[in-house]
């Protein structure tokens, strides 16, 4: 991915969220402020991400939806930028195909669809002509529950059926089940309780319950009083499987990880003490 690979099983990798949005529900959107942007990407390479996820339109409940004109116009300078500022391969959170292709051509070399390639038909197209990496989520919003991890392994057969289809290759799939999208609060920590049943995809899994609404409701606190709460979902998600975890405190993560990789994976990773 980017040039730089990544060894599924070996560690736990950190995907650092880079929110140019003005109205990101973990209140750190920087907005059209490229330099800010910029600063973020170059503090989260240093604290130890590995990949840079940046999204230009909100994904919070009842957030108004953006354009692909309008979001184009919020990601590309900010793709354009951090690229020359970091080595990290950078990720386009969109789930527009347009937004997708112009921020592939502008420097990002994997693509994160919250639709799972079941919004925007031309998604699929787009992802495989240009073989890169994507990460598809089950998105349960609108969709009738039945049961966690049977709704969740239904909406990755229709993904990975999409995918099949267009000649997306298997190899460069990563599954995420949707933390936050459209699961009650109960249904979410039943999610990574169940994480293990979702192995048998044989690709690797991406979970993203960074500061969510869900932690907030446990701890009664607000948005900038979880990184506790935080800190546990990441490290019983990577107990359960998770391959890469999705986050906004990179330094506090990355040594969460280390911990629950030197416990889950037996990997006592060089620099420890």
């Amino acid at each position: 991915m980017g040039g730089g690979d990544f060894t599924w099983g070996s560690r736990t990798y950190l995907m650092a969220i880079i929110n140019v949005t003005p109205d990101s529900f973990s209140g750190d959107g920087t907005g059209g402020d490229v330099e800010a942007a910029v600063a973020l990407a170059k503090r989260f390479e240093a604290e130890g991400a590995d990949i840079l996820d940046i999204g230009g339109e909100s994904t919070r409940p009842g957030a108004a939806p953006l354009s692909p004109a309008d979001e184009e116009a919020r990601v590309i300078p900010a793709i354009e930028a951090v690229r020359a500022a970091t080595a990290l391969p950078l990720s386009i959170d969109t789930r527009h195909a347009e937004v997708a292709c112009a921020a592939l051509a502008a420097g990002a070399a994997m693509v994160n669809d919250v639709t799972g390639l079941r919004g925007d038909p031309a998604m699929a197209e787009v992802v495989a002509g240009a073989a890169v990496p994507l990460v598809a989520m089950h998105n349960q919003r609108g969709r009738p529950f039945n049961d966690v991890a049977g709704d969740i392994r239904a909406g990755f057969e229709a993904t990975l059926a999409l995918a099949d289809a267009a000649g997306i290759d298997r190899g460069k799939i990563i599954l995420d089940p949707g933390f936050g999208f459209g699961w009650t609060p109960e249904q979410n920590l039943e999610m990574v309780r169940r994480l293990p049943e979702l192995w048998d995809f044989g690709l690797p899994l991406l979970l993203g319950p960074s500061r969510k609404s869900t932690i907030g409701l446990i701890l009664k606190a607000e948005v900038d009083q979880r990184l506790e709460g935080t800190a546990a979902a990441v490290a019983l998600s990577i107990a359960a499987g998770a391959d890469i975890v999705r986050v906004h405190d990179v330094a506090e993560m990355a040594r969460v990880a280390r911990v629950a990789d030197a416990i889950a994976r037996g990997n006592w990773r060089s620099g420890a003490p």
